[in-house]
């Protein structure tokens, strides 16, 4: 939990980084239970970046203005991984219990479940080339 927490203090202040050309486009449409606030996306290129929550690139998707999708435009072919949360009351942080665990929704890549914390990155990881899409259910 405690990496989740930090992925989300990233997302809640990152900027996306540089787009690297290649061509490769990745697309995330997520379903979510709430119409308000934003789910907050990191990618992330390699097992160790996922394990250590630091993305490759990020993404927020206004849910409140009724979007849906985060897309990624320019990625290098490989093996990523995804993590997501659902700031669903707007408030730019991952919410959580007095016990740490997270009181909003959250998702992986392959709608890969964890077991007492994040999924682990051979659950989650998916490869891209050329054009690539997921739906993801953030719950």
């Amino acid at each position: 939990m405690i990496r989740l927490l930090a992925v989300a203090a990233v997302l809640a202040f990152a900027v996306p980084a540089s787009a690297q050309p290649s061509g490769h486009r990745l697309t995330f449409t997520f379903e979510t239970g709430a119409e308000t606030g934003a789910v907050m996306v990191a990618l992330y290129a390699d097992e160790a970046a996922y394990e250590t929550g630091a993305p490759s690139r990020v993404a927020r998707v206004d849910v409140a203005a009724g979007d849906r999708a985060a897309v990624f435009e320019n990625l290098p072919a490989g093996a990523y991984g995804m993590k997501a949360f659902h700031d669903v009351n707007a408030n730019g942080k991952m919410d959580v219990n007095p016990f740490g665990m997270p009181t909003e929704p959250f998702a992986f890549s392959n709608n890969a479940v964890g077991n007492m914390g994040p999924a682990k990155w051979e659950r989650a990881r998916f490869d891209v080339s050329g054009v690539t899409a997921q739906t993801i259910r953030i719950r």
